[in-house]
Parts: C-alpha cells; sequence; structure tokens
C-alpha cells in the first residue's frame, strides 16, 4: 500500500508491533470512515500485520460508525490469531468506550509504552 492511500495513518513498527496512529483529529465523516477503516483492515487481511497498537493520541472525536469498524478490526485480527490493542485516548473519547461498554472489549492502556510492554 502506497504512502498516499494510508493518509489517515502513520505506521511504526516497534519490537514487531505495528503502531498505528492516526492523523486525524476527528474521524466523523462517511467517506473518512470509510477509508479509515479500509487502510486498518487492509494492515491486517493484505499486509500480514498481526500485533496492532492503535494510538489514539491525536484523536479527539470518533462517531460511533468508527467504533463499529474497531470492532470488526477486532474480529479481523482474531481471526488471523493476533493482538490488537489500544492507547493514549483522550479523556472525553475514552468516556465513550465506557458508555458503550467497549473499554471491556478493547484492551486500552494510557500510555503507548505500557501497551507495548503487554504484547
Amino acid at each position: 500500500m502506497s504512502q498516499a492511500s494510508r493518509r489517515h495513518l502513520r505506521l511504526e513498527n516497534i519490537d514487531g508491533v505495528t503502531v498505528v496512529s492516526f492523523v486525524d483529529t476527528k474521524i466523523v465523516t462517511e467517506e473518512n470512515i470509510q477509508e479509515v477503516g479500509d487502510q486498518l483492515y487492509s494492515l491486517v487481511e493484505d499486509e500480514g500485520h498481526k500485533q496492532l497498537l492503535l494510538n489514539f493520541g491525536n484523536v479527539q472525536y470518533l462517531s460511533s460508525a468508527a467504533l463499529g469498524k474497531l470492532i470488526n478490526l477486532k474480529k479481523k485480527v482474531g481471526a488471523v490469531k493476533g493482538k490488537l490493542k489500544l492507547c493514549c485516548i483522550h479523556p472525553d473519547l475514552l468516556e465513550v468506550f465506557r458508555i458503550t461498554r467497549l473499554d471491556q472489549v478493547f484492551e486500552i492502556y494510557s500510555e503507548e509504552q505500557s501497551a507495548l510492554d503487554k504484547y
């Protein structure tokens, strides 16, 4: 996948874990959500990344449709016997994860390093 098609994501490989940072502060429009979802799915399905850490440090707002993409991503990662963790979620956004009980579905860490230590 070319850099251009990854314009919503920034990737870094740290000790075999693909750390995915989001470029956008808001992931809300249908088009944006679709592109981000497709890019994340492609990492697992097309490029064989199994250990993913999603760093939400930049993201201040996610729509419920974007949360749906994360649930699907978790299923895809599970299907390849991989691991998916989330980190650096903004407090307001973390509240959404709590209300929707997604904080019980995903492993969420306050810092990137603490998540990396758990792989």
